[in-house]
């Protein structure tokens, strides 16, 4: 007789875990010890459910890179006890922790499911039930006693997705996410309809958790007239050693002698410069139009089809390994898990 499922819930935070006061009408989170009698259809389930809860619960716009360390660090204590984990965690932030996750999870060969909600589990019109019964179905799934899925996903309103090709798009529907350079993972409708060819193969080798990630990096948004003053502020910022500059377009920028310099000055002193695009839709190709072949020849790394959140989780997970620059240029531009195109 096969044993049991078992899958892990680790509550961070977030809208998900509310219960709404019967007397004050006040948010506070609910004891997960008692989950079952909040959503009594996980009784009929045949897995076995377990729960840990953060000592705090974190709202996701107070998400970190220590809380990822955190999470990353329960899921390998608990990875030989458990099939499957399924990570409840605020909406807002979600995409990167799901990014972080996935790159701190070297040769993951079992589901990290995360998952939240719009609306209070309390609350009667609540997406939390449907995507926290789901979930759990998805990271206990087997086929042939192995796993279905083995990598870190987003699941949210009927769409698991592959975590670190997604961001929140949307702040008012329960449709709040979007993968758009890559496919839903599966589809949940009368049946959970999984897309086999989306999704990463597993492999033999051991789980490897990373846990030093460093958050020296900038951000720097171009738009039409962006002064040279505070270009070169974010630039020479003490300590700065990666910024990711966010172009138009397929990695096009200003051709201004001025901007080109400021770059080119940074790329000097050791900062890697990761040109990512605005659009939300589409990738970077350095050196399809002249606005974008000076970025090239300075040393810009293209960032091809990366999202803004696995951009700044990969250079994060990348600086913290102490690698060299021409290391980390050469993981940028390589497709760790699934990242990218």
């Amino acid at each position: 007789m096969s044993k049991k499922t078992s899958v892990l819930l680790i509550y961070t935070g977030g809208t998900i875990g509310m219960m709404q006061d019967a007397r004050s009408g006040e948010l506070r989170p609910f004891d997960f010890k008692t989950l079952t009698q909040q959503i009594p259809e996980l009784n009929k389930f045949d897995i076995e459910l377990s729960s840990f809860s953060f000592n705090e619960p974190i709202d996701s716009s107070n998400m970190n890179p220590e809380v990822w360390i955190e999470l990353a660090s329960t899921i390998k204590e608990n990875y030989d006890h458990f099939d499957g984990f399924v990570v409840l965690h605020g909406s807002d932030t979600m995409s990167f922790t799901a990014s972080a996750l996935s790159f701190m999870l070297e040769n993951l060969n079992k589901p990290v499911v995360l998952t939240g909600s719009q609306l209070p589990i309390g609350i009667i019109r609540t997406d939390g039930k449907e995507n926290l019964i789901t979930a759990i179905e998805i990271a206990g799934a087997k086929i042939k006693n192995k796993p279905v899925v083995t990598e870190v996903c987003i699941y949210f309103e009927y769409k698991l997705y592959r975590g670190n090709r997604t961001f929140k798009y949307n702040s008012q529907h329960f449709d709040a996410f979007k993968s758009p350079n890559y496919p839903a993972l599966a589809e949940a409708g009368v049946n959970i309809s999984y897309n086999k060819n989306a999704l990463l193969k597993p492999n033999k080798k051991a789980l490897r958790v990373y846990t030093q990630l460093s958050n020296d990096i900038a951000i720097l948004k171009l738009f039409p007239g962006i002064s040279k003053k505070i270009t070169s502020a974010i630039l020479n910022s003490p300590g700065l050693k990666a910024v990711i500059i966010e172009t138009f377009g397929a990695g096009n920028a200003s051709t201004q002698d001025w901007f080109t310099n400021e770059l080119k000055a940074a790329i000097n002193k050791g900062i890697i410069v990761l040109n990512i695009t605005q659009c939300l839709e589409g990738k970077v190709i350095q050196g399809m139009y002249e606005t974008s072949s000076h970025l090239k020849k300075i040393g810009a790394v293209g960032g091809s089809d990366l999202t803004f959140e696995s951009a700044v989780t990969k250079l994060m997970f990348l600086l913290g390994q102490k690698l060299s620059n021409k290391q980390i240029v050469k993981q940028l531009t390589t497709n760790l898990r699934g990242e990218m195109s």
